[in-house]
């Protein structure tokens, strides 16, 4: 039997597809997922007694956990580099009158919910996760018992931080410690009820018809109407073309 002919840009069964993400914000994503992962791990390991007889090596589990705490945002100000983040993480800080109808209509449970290249409740997300990261940075440097000696901040009568210090940064970051791990699972929950988003952000591309359902301003071009999202009018295809200012959702092969 004949396969069937195909068109000038591939197959027939092929469906066109817009540029979504490059590859350096798939990286930046995925290092500080993993960094994520292994704080939110070795947390678990030091907290859950039961955790911590299987695991065992209290004093190592302990290092790597202030390790990866120290160094997630790390992949986050190297990827500043990238014009794209750099886009994209303006538009996640911007909200217009369409995101709080987004959110109006996911209060309801209601459909023909209008969103950019983030709805409301991603916006909502990052900004969370980011604030809630610098408190956990900061209250676990007040922790970190060891700290104090190696950078020679020492005081005769014994450590710089005050006890009281450190039992508020305790109780802080254990409590917000328990919300993130709350909200990231809810996180991961909505990501695995998507795989076209998840396909978007390892492969860089989107199914155009998703696209227009789920983010139709992104995919029409239309998140700069109002000039609260206009840097959507930036847009590059990888990393080599980042500060190509081609239309929104550009479709690819």
């Amino acid at each position: 039997m004949p396969r069937p002919p195909e068109s000038p840009s591939g197959p027939a069964t092929a469906r066109p597809r817009l540029r979504r993400f490059t590859a350096t914000e798939h990286q930046v994503h995925r290092a500080t997922a993993t960094l994520m992962a292994v704080c939110v791990l070795t947390a678990g390991c030091l907290y859950l007694p039961f955790l911590a007889e299987l695991v065992g090596r209290r004093a190592l589990v302990a290092t790597v956990h202030e390790w990866s705490g120290i160094l997630l945002p790390v992949p986050l100000l190297l990827g500043l580099g990238s014009r794209a983040l750099r886009a994209d993480l303006t538009r996640l800080n911007r909200y217009g009158p369409h995101d709080r109808q987004w959110l109006r209509a996911a209060l309801r449970r209601r459909g023909g919910r209008r969103a950019g290249k983030f709805n409301a409740g991603q916006k909502l997300y990052a900004a969370w996760i980011a604030g809630a990261v610098l408190v956990m940075l900061g209250t676990g440097l007040l922790m970190w018992s060891t700290l104090p000696q190696a950078l020679g901040l020492t005081r005769a009568g014994g450590t710089l931080v005050p006890v009281v210090w450190r039992t508020g940064a305790t109780f802080v970051h254990d409590w917000l410690a328990l919300a993130v791990v709350i909200v990231i699972a809810g996180h991961v929950w909505k990501a695995f009820g998507d795989p076209e988003s998840r396909r978007g952000l390892r492969t860089g591309s989107v199914d155009a018809q998703w696209a227009r359902r789920e983010h139709p301003l992104w995919a029409d071009g239309a998140d700069g109407a109002d000039g609260a999202d206009a840097v959507d009018g930036v847009h590059g295809g990888d990393d080599g073309d980042e500060d190509g200012r081609g239309g929104e959702g550009k479709e690819v092969a």
